[in-house]
């Protein structure tokens, strides 16, 4: 591997987020406040997704235990605990967010 290709693919790290709501059923019984703190989550994470940080999220229809899952690209480790913060929804109390180290295997960039 030559050194510009080693440089570009260790330039970015990736991390999973794992985004835990309040309760099983909060995507069916959200109170009209929680639906507003919802849409500015979408909101903000539609911008990272914008900037090349959140290469996808959403939320996992998982019945047991539903919760939001994004992968974001990031230039070092020190900016994810200020992306997870200032989340209007985790700034809200209404969700709590982890954070993972990933080894991403994202496809080939053609020239």
């Amino acid at each position: 591997m030559s050194n510009s290709t080693a440089s570009k693919a260790t330039a970015k790290m990736h991390f999973m987020l794992k985004s835990t709501p309040p309760r099983t059923t909060f995507h069916q019984d959200m109170t009209g406040e929680e639906r507003d703190v919802m849409l500015k989550h979408i909101a903000y994470w539609t911008e990272k997704q914008n900037q090349g940080i959140a290469l996808v999220f959403g939320p996992v229809l998982n019945p047991s235990a539903p919760h939001g899952l994004a992968i974001i690209e990031v230039e070092n480790e020190a900016q994810v605990p200020k992306l997870v913060e200032e989340d209007p929804a985790v700034m809200a109390g209404i969700m709590i967010t982890e954070f993972y180290p990933m080894k991403a295997v994202l496809p080939k960039q053609h020239a």
